[in-house]
């Protein structure tokens, strides 16, 4: 019987499949011993991935590796990052209620956390509500819904979320009203936002571009730490397939 090949491409899916892996390994982020839990593509050409990661980064990185490889036009993304400490559901949950609500650009928008179906209220305003973030934890992910005023504000969520100790994905369905076009411009902005609300990076420093979806970080830092603060934070914006690091560290 010959074997199963993805819609859209005469080479079977097995080698559809091991040309995604090999291209994944040959990024240096992530190496020859990066080796996925499951990896299959079915007929239509969906490339299912199920792995645990070290770093956001390599999980970006893995992503994108795989969706440019001929004959993959889909992913269904379960890759996890492992957080360097262990926090419980409920601990993230409180970790983040904490945090949003004292976050003053969410000053004006309604907070609610999700329990099983129910909505518990987090933070509510007083005039009406500029928009709407709904958290829930399972299982370490955190998923963010609800309605954002602005890209930015989505995106800030989304790193929010992804600062909280614990945290292995976050899923960022938090629709945009009204909606906005996405470019690259819009990235920038919200990178550069992150780097200002991160108390350990001095954002002045630091000046960002972004050419599609890589972010080209340069300028100071006083330290390494200071320095791989700014390129985790902006590795944490939504739509940044990568981060090129020419930060300067100077003591």
């Amino acid at each position: 019987m010959a074997e199963a090949s993805a819609a859209g491409s005469d080479r079977p899916s097995r080698e559809i499949v091991a040309e995604a892996l090999a291209a994944a390994r040959s990024e240096p982020r992530l190496g020859p011993h990066f080796n996925p839990d499951h990896l299959e593509i079915d007929a239509a050409g969906v490339l299912t991935v199920e792995a645990t990661v070290g770093s956001l980064a390599q999980k970006r990185l893995a992503l994108e590796r795989f969706g440019a490889t001929p004959g993959v036009v889909g992913i269904v993304d379960r890759m996890h990052v492992e957080p360097s400490t262990p926090v419980s559901d409920s601990g993230i949950m409180d970790h983040l209620r904490r945090r949003f609500a004292a976050e003053p650009s969410f000053r004006n928008l309604r907070i609610q956390e999700r329990r099983a179906d129910t909505l518990v209220l987090v933070q509510d305003v007083l005039t009406d509500a500029a928009g709407e973030i709904d958290l829930e934890v399972a299982d370490g992910i955190v998923t963010l819904d609800g309605a954002a005023p602005s890209l930015t504000c989505r995106r800030f969520a989304g790193a929010l979320a992804w600062w909280t100790p614990g945290v292995r994905d976050v899923i960022n369905g938090m629709a945009v009203e009204p909606p906005e076009e996405d470019a690259p411009i819009q990235i920038e902005e919200a990178v550069k936002f992150v780097l200002e609300a991160d108390p350990l990076v001095e954002a002045d420093e630091i000046r960002v571009g972004v050419r599609g979806a890589v972010v080209r970080l340069t300028g100071l830092a006083k330290s390494f730490d200071q320095r791989d603060a700014a390129v985790a934070d902006a590795w944490c914006v939504l739509g940044v397939d990568d981060v090129i690091n020419q930060i300067e560290v100077h003591a």
